[in-house]
Order: structure tokens, then sequence, then C-alpha cells
């Protein structure tokens, strides 16, 4: 008989149960899934799910309580830091468990436990929720059905008067372009005739511009090729220097050699 037998003691004692839920807690917390037995799972979501109801208020209080149960700073911070953002618009419901196959071994049932808002798979952002529409009945006795001469004689009027109206707008349009075609065409010639001139003026332009620049870089030229000449009377001097000097040097040697 199982008369108020509400909590599972998952054949350990308090101080061993504590301690693995308390442990399993924060590697949820950590890691966002984990893979146990599902009588484990459904132990752990109702250790959990009050606490990270606690972590939606961020005070040094309820941050001692969480710590109290689960021992472990860095999961606490990452619970106030992290997971109390994501789940702050949820009214509880944290935690999902999908069951998965028997364990080899002794044939244990298994699950995975997970957070709900960190699967991509079943909450993604770009789904839109089906909109329910309602189908409306239909009054019996309503409007007649018409015959197949009335609906056929309809359609060819309303061809008919399709076909004029097609016709109208199809003149109209042709007077309307005579008109802006015109003042068109004038318009490009009065362009083209300008760019012509300003063509020719910049042609103009730049010619005056390379005869004044010639005229002010001549007497520079020639300055450089008075001082080329210059150089090159000089270097020639030069030389015929060292030939005379060579002349006379062989000569006196000749004379001593006769000596």
């Amino acid at each position: 008989m199982r008369h108020g037998k509400k909590l599972n003691h998952l054949k350990r004692k308090s101080a061993h149960r504590k301690a693995m839920l308390a442990n399993m807690a924060s590697s949820l917390i950590m890691h966002k899934r984990i893979k146990t037995t599902t009588a484990k799972a459904k132990a752990l979501r109702t250790y959990i799910e009050p606490l990270i109801t606690k972590a939606k208020t961020d005070n040094t209080h309820s941050r001692r309580v969480v710590f109290s149960y689960l021992k472990n700073k860095y999961a606490v911070s990452e619970l106030f830091r992290d997971v109390a953002e994501k789940i702050s618009d949820r009214p509880g419901g944290y935690t999902r468990i999908l069951k998965t196959e028997n364990r080899f071994g002794d044939n244990a049932e298994m699950c995975f436990i997970e957070l709900v808002d960190y699967n991509e798979n079943y909450t993604s952002p770009g789904k839109s929720k089906s909109k329910s529409t309602k189908s409306r009945r239909s009054r019996r006795g309503g409007k007649k059905k018409k015959t197949q001469e009335e609906t056929a004689a309809e359609q060819t009027t309303e061809s008919a008067e399709a076909s004029v109206k097609t016709e109208e707008k199809s003149e109209e349009p042709s007077k309307d372009e005579q008109k802006k075609e015109t003042p068109k065409s004038e318009s490009n010639q009065t362009k083209e005739v300008k760019s012509t001139e300003e063509k020719t003026e910049e042609k103009e332009a730049s010619k005056e511009n390379k005869v004044a620049e010639e005229k002010k870089e001549a007497p520079q030229k020639k300055k450089e090729e008075d001082q080329k000449a210059q150089k090159e009377g000089k270097a020639e001097e030069k030389d015929a220097e060292k030939k005379n000097q060579k002349k006379e040097k062989d000569q006196e040697g000749k004379d001593k050699n006769e000596e």
C-alpha cells in the first residue's frame, strides 16, 4: 500500500539523496541537458523548479537560499545571470523530460531532462502560432442559383464594356505621348548643341594653356642648354690638355733615351 508516500527515496538515505540531487541540479544548470533515469529526473524536476522561480528575484537573500541547496557558486551565478533572463516570462514548467530507450545492463528506463528555453528544436523564434479560423455555416434557403443563360449574358456584357474602356484608354495616351515627345526631342537637341560647344571651348582652353606653358618654359630650356654646352666645352678642353701633357712626357722620355 502506498498511502501518503509522496517522496521517492531512490533507495538512498536523505544525505546521499540531497547531495545527488544538488549535483544533478548544478550540472543541469551548467549544461542545460543531462541524461539520467526517469525516476531521478522526476525527483530532480520537483527539486530544481522551485530554485528557478527563486532565481527570478535577484537579491542576496535569494542567492543565499539557492546556494544552501546547490552548494556550487558557479551554478548559482549561471542560474541568476543567464538562466533567469531566459525564463523570466515563463510561469513555471521550466524543464522537459524526453524518454529514450531502456538501459542495456539492467533495462532501466532512461530519459533526457533539459531546460525548456534552451532547446531550439522545440522553441524556434521563426515559427508563428497557427491562428484558429472558424468556419461559418450558411443559412438554408439563401439566394437562388442563377441559370446558365443569365450568367453567359452577364459575362458577354462585361467583356464588351471592358473592350470599349481599353480602346478609349489606348487612344488617349497616344495624344499625350505626342505632346510629350516634341518637348523631349527639342530639349535633347539643345542639350547636344550645348555639349558640343562646351567640348570645343574646353579644347581651345587646353591649347591656350599648353602654349602659355611652353612660353614660360622656353627661357629655362635655353639656360639648361647653355649650361650643358659650357660643361661639354670645359670637358673637351680638359681632354685636350691631358693629351698635350702626355705628348710632352713622351717626347721628354725619348730625348732622355737618345742622350
